[in-house]
């Protein structure tokens, strides 16, 4: 059938739709990470040793990034054989849900063993949801941007990371000053995972007024789509999709050290308090969002692989330093640290969607793309809390800073070799 009819997207609503669904995704997530930290050690596992319960929770964290890769496969299916804009609504339709459900879940006290499987199954959701999502939002931005802002466009799909931190961060530090310790663990906590079916509403509206972008359109007028997207990328894109896994681990690795095991690590050891340590987070997430467009512009004027090499070559050095800025006694200088950190994971997270969906054409882009991106979170942002309080408690913060370097060297030599792959493309 013949699409060539189909209207074109305006920018703002190709801008709007691609920026508000990744929003809602990032801040269903990050509700779940704050909550690991903060709340479900106490509610959800059996009371004994502080530490062990706390690892438990980071490890239910960490549950969701082993789902993304299969919501990336089954997503992208749809998202090469369907198109990008009905697999984008059926992603929101996944996440949400699992969101609100974790809000509604009784504690162990309440049910017992019951309560942790049922966390981890809606966590499981919750990773199937955005493993469809972020491929599809970008693909959204970029199969409908100029040739010469590309990056550009593809970035703002990456302003709903630092966005829906600030909404999340923010709605837990309002709780956290206008209730007790007490209201807060018993039922304030679940306000947000519940409130989030508001904003579900919200980008299934925005969703439903665009229309198919025109890469997927040509692909149907040539008759191009893929039979199976998933064996296609591993069987004749190797190279694209191992350095592009390899390429984005660094990425995953930075932001996850700068949020949940900061946030962990940050209250507990270092005694900060929870609502001064949530502020300078806050705070943080501007120069996160600083970040990415700055990065972008320089993307589209340099090459994207440049802008991502310096990036990382950047965050390697940062490492080195990670011990010394984030210490005790000086709130000032953990927020510097937490500053410098996330304006380099904006320089880093800018244009690496962009990057990757450049490497893969556009009959297996939706799948590619949200593989790479989605097998990179398993290497570089799954057990990262888990590994980096362990490094910490038992060898120093010192050793959380080599971790990240030496995450860092392996995304460099996955960038150099990436060179031709990550080439401007029309």
């Amino acid at each position: 059938m013949n699409q060539q009819a189909a209207p074109a997207n305006p920018v703002s609503r190709i801008l709007t739709a691609s920026l508000i669904g990744t929003t809602i995704e990032f801040f269903d997530f990050y509700i779940y990470a704050t909550a690991a930290v903060l709340v479900f050690p106490k509610l959800f596992f059996p009371a004994g040793d502080a530490t062990s319960a706390t690892l438990e929770s980071l490890a239910t964290f960490a549950l969701a990034f082993f789902a993304r890769p299969l919501g990336a496969a089954l997503f992208g299916h749809f998202g090469d054989r369907k198109g990008r804009k009905a697999t984008l609504v059926a992603a929101l339709m996944t996440m949400g849900p699992s969101t609100v459900a974790i809000g509604l879940l009784p504690g162990y006290a309440s049910i017992g063993i019951a309560a942790p499987i049922l966390l981890a199954l809606f966590r499981f959701g919750q990773g199937l949801g955005l493993g469809g999502e972020w491929g599809g939002a970008v693909l959204l931005a970029t199969e409908n941007a100029p040739a010469h802002k590309k990056a550009w466009y593809g970035m703002f799909p990456q302003l709903g990371a630092p966005i829906g931190f600030l909404l999340s961060s923010s709605i837990f530090f309002v709780l956290s000053k206008t209730m007790s310790e007490a209201d807060f663990i018993g039922y304030g906590w679940r306000i947000p995972f519940i409130a989030s079916a508001l904003l579900v509403w919200v980008g299934l509206y925005v969703r439903t007024k665009i229309s198919e972008t025109p890469d997927f359109v040509k692909i149907i007028d040539n008759n191009e789509r893929s039979k199976v997207p998933f064996a296609d990328v591993f069987t004749k894109h190797t190279a694209a999709i191992t350095l592009g896994t390899l390429a984005t681990v660094t990425t995953f690795l930075l932001f996850y050290l700068m949020t949940v095991f900061t946030l962990s690590w940050g209250t507990s050891a270092l005694h900060y308090t929870k609502s001064n340590f949530l502020i300078i987070q806050m705070i943080s997430m501007l120069f996160f969002g600083l970040g990415i467009p700055l990065s972008a512009v320089l993307a589209d004027k340099y090459g994207r692989n440049k802008m991502l090499i310096v990036a990382t070559i950047l965050i390697m050095a940062f490492g080195l330093v990670f011990a010394p800025l984030f210490t005790t006694g000086s709130l000032v200088t953990t927020a510097m640290f937490l500053a410098i950190g996330m304006f380099l994971m904006g320089l880093t997270y800018g244009p690496i969607g962009t990057a990757l969906a450049g490497i893969f054409p556009a009959s297996v882009r939706y799948t590619g793309a949200s593989l790479a991106f989605t097998l990179a979170g398993i290497l570089g942002a799954s057990l990262t809390p888990y590994m980096a309080t362990t490094l910490a408690h038992n060898y120093g913060l010192a050793y959380v800073g080599y971790y990240l370097t030496a995450a860092s060297t392996v995304t460099l030599l996955a960038l150099l070799g990436a060179g031709k792959l990550m080439k401007q493309q029309a």
